[in-house]
């Protein structure tokens, strides 16, 4: 037999499958972490401390389980890694980080960078080269903090890397960058050419500092001997390039097709939808997709798992001594805070949340928006709050399918993935405020198992991406309530106007 091995590194969990032929997973593994937050609108991870101790942990759990069913190393043909995305990290020459990684538009550091680089550049010139408007999501302006700001660092730097380039480095010493990835470097990658882009490279960095661009599901190299004795793995399995998690999530459940759209729950929402050509917006980030010929529109949030988790973290467990939470194991927290939520009626008693408690991306774009909880009263619960925290985040969602399909996109289907697609109250709430229904596959694993497709691909056990429906299989789906509308609506047209009535308080 042969299988493959799919590791994604996430903001808050890093998870691992390994998958034979014909789909099935054969054993699983996820390993907890922490985002820093060393600083207000900052976000970063411990490249080595978390990615690659994440990724050995996991990959020496796999090796030594399936040895007990008789699988042994050598069967394992390939190994792909997707991670948050986009991600930048320095190395020195050694290939040692010289400082932790800044994140995707969750850190929201660079908007000074980002506005010398529309003067010096020109917004509709770096559209032009990039396919993106600059944004938090972009890595260009936040080497160029790291430029500014961090001389020394700066100075030593040999390469900046991705995360999934980084693990991809460890595990083989090859410097590369996949262009999906790539394209959120944005000005640097030149996204009709497909390489980077001489003249926005030389308002940034040196060039020389940036890794080979490579399609997502190249083999880049081997396992090499050092990697080999820290994960576990055969010396010599084969290592594809990887990508960044929220496509791999998309590959994983079959949102592959012309007018797929891709709705990731993880602590964030991330949107992908596939297209036929490129659009150009403001509001989103248009991108190629992981292999040629395809196109995507990508959007995402900036909170979401984030926020519950922030709600059952600062405002739950102070209250653990509380007679009804005395049994509840802070691990059911989030069961117990739900089933609440679910008494409380839709629309929460006419509280409605901002989500914006980390800035927002897309489609308003806004790194210093400011959370808002509107409408609290001494009637409203903890059950109402938590669950005007839910509709909160169906509402921003609403609003980026609303500026989506603006876009001339069609949108065909809707199919979901990641940790919040097990409440079911947070997929309901995103049905009725959004009108639409959601496909939900039988296999939610994620990202890791999109990277072990990608895998397959690369090991020629399938030749296209559409293949990947031998895999997915649909588990359910989640059809709006009529009979939530007329309120709902109400609600989110609130959820409009407090935005635009506020947002220049939010400076």
């Amino acid at each position: 037999m042969a299988y493959v091995l799919g590791i994604d590194i996430g903001t808050y969990e890093s998870k691992g499958v390994l998958v034979d032929r014909s789909g099935k997973i054969i054993v699983t593994k996820s390993v907890p972490h922490k985002m820093e937050v060393p600083n207000p609108g900052w976000a970063e991870h411990d490249a080595e401390g978390v990615w690659w101790n994440d990724f050995k942990v996991i990959s020496n759990y796999v090796v030594n389980e399936v040895k007990k069913m008789g699988i042994l190393p050598k069967d394992i043909l390939a190994v792909g890694v997707s991670s948050i995305g986009p991600a930048v990290v320095p190395i020195d020459k050694d290939g040692n980080p010289l400082r932790k990684a800044i994140l995707y538009g969750v850190d929201t550091r660079s908007h000074e960078e980002i506005n010398l680089l529309n003067a010096e550049m020109g917004e509709e010139t770096i559209f032009e080269i990039s396919g993106q408007y600059l944004s938090a999501q972009s890595q260009g302006p936040k080497i160029l903090w790291i430029k500014r700001n961090e001389a020394e660092v700066y100075e030593k730097t040999y390469k900046f890397l991705s995360g999934s380039g980084y693990i991809v480095y460890k595990l083989t010493s090859e410097i590369i960058i996949d262009r999906y990835t790539a394209a959120s470097y944005s000005p640097l990658m030149n996204i009709h050419k497909l390489s980077w882009d001489q003249e926005a490279v030389s308002k940034i960095t040196e060039i020389e500092k940036l890794p080979d661009l490579v399609w997502s599901n190249e083999i880049i190299g081997e396992v090499n001997e050092k990697a080999a004795l820290e994960t576990g793995l055969l010396q010599g399995t084969k290592v594809i390039a990887g990508t960044v998690d929220a496509l791999s999530e998309s590959i994983s459940i079959g949102s592959i097709n012309q007018g797929d759209l891709m709705l990731m729950y993880g602590s964030s929402t991330f949107f992908i939808n596939v297209t036929d050509s490129f659009k150009k917006t403001k509001k989103f980030w248009p991108n190629i997709h992981g292999v040629e010929g395809l196109y995507t529109v990508t959007g995402g949030t900036a909170t979401a798992g984030s926020l519950t988790r922030w709600y059952v973290d600062e405002l739950m467990l102070q209250f653990k001594d509380k007679e009804e939470l005395k049994n509840v194991e802070v691990s059911d927290m989030y069961t117990y805070i739900t089933e609440q939520a679910e008494k409380s009626p839709v629309g929460s008693n006419g509280l409605i949340t901002l989500p914006y408690f980390s800035g927002e991306r897309t489609p308003i774009n806004h790194g210093n928006a400011k959370g808002m909880m509107f409408g609290l009263t001494l009637r409203h619960t903890s059950a109402d709050i938590y669950r005007s925290l839910i509709e909160g985040i169906a509402f921003s969602i609403r609003h980026n399918i609303d500026e989506m399909k603006k876009l001339n996109t069609s949108i065909n289907r809707i199919l979901v993935v990641g940790g919040g697609v097990k409440s079911k109250l947070w997929l309901q709430s995103v049905s009725d405020i959004c009108q639409i229904k959601q496909i939900v596959p039988k296999t939610i694993v994620g990202a890791s198992y999109g990277n072990a497709f990608l895998c397959a691909m690369a090991l020629g056990w399938y030749s296209k991406l559409e293949d990947i429906d031998q895999w997915v299989e649909i588990a359910y789906e989640v059809e709006p309530k009529q009979e939530n509308y007329e309120m709902l609506e109400r609600n989110y047209e609130k959820y409009r106007k407090l935005y635009e009535n506020t947002k220049l308080l939010m400076d």
